[in-house]
C-alpha cells in the first residue's frame, strides 16, 4: 500500500541567497531555517526521496518551486515531518505554520489559495505540536 499525506521539509539555508524561482522570478532567501509544506497523495515516500535526492544533487529535474531552492549548494534538508492521511491537510498545516513564520509570498502554492507554503522560521520543533511525526533527520 502506498502511503499518502502531508509533509514538512525543515530546510537550512547556510548563507543569504538570491535565486530565480520559475514564474516567481528572483527571490531572496536570507540565511536561516525554513519550513516547506507539501503533500503527496500518490506516494509520500517516493516524494520525500525525490526532495532529498534533489538537495543532495543526485536528482536534477525542476518541477516545483521547491526544486529551485533545494538544488542550491548552500541549502540542505535538516529533517522531514509527516502526517499520513487520505485527505489533503497541506493547506491547514501551511496555515498553522504561517503563525510561526514569515511567508515567502507565492512560493509552492500555485494550485491553492494559500499565500505561501514556504516560511522562514526560528526552528522546526513546533511542527510536532501540529500532529506531525519526524520521518527523517540528517546526521
Amino acid at each position: 500500500m502506498t502511503s499518502r499525506g502531508a509533509y514538512c521539509l525543515c530546510i537550512r539555508v547556510e548563507k543569504d541567497l538570491v535565486l530565480d524561482v520559475g514564474a516567481l522570478g528572483q527571490l531572496t532567501f536570507p540565511q536561516g531555517m525554513y519550513v516547506y509544506v507539501g503533500s503527496a497523495m500518490n506516494g509520500l515516500d517516493a516524494r520525500l526521496r525525490r526532495h532529498l535526492n534533489t538537495s543532495r544533487g543526485s536528482y536534477g529535474a525542476i518541477h516545483w518551486h521547491i526544486d529551485y531552492l533545494l538544488k542550491a549548494e548552500e541549502v540542505s534538508v535538516d529533517s522531514i515531518f509527516v502526517r499520513e492521511s487520505d485527505v489533503k491537510t497541506e493547506c491547514a498545516i501551511a496555515d498553522a505554520v504561517s503563525e510561526r513564520g514569515v511567508p515567502v509570498k507565492g512560493f509552492g502554492c500555485s494550485d491553492c489559495r494559500c499565500s505561501s507554503h514556504l516560511f522562514r522560521v526560528e526552528g522546526c520543533a513546533p511542527l510536532i505540536g501540529l500532529g506531525l511525526e519526524i520521518k527523517h533527520r540528517s546526521e
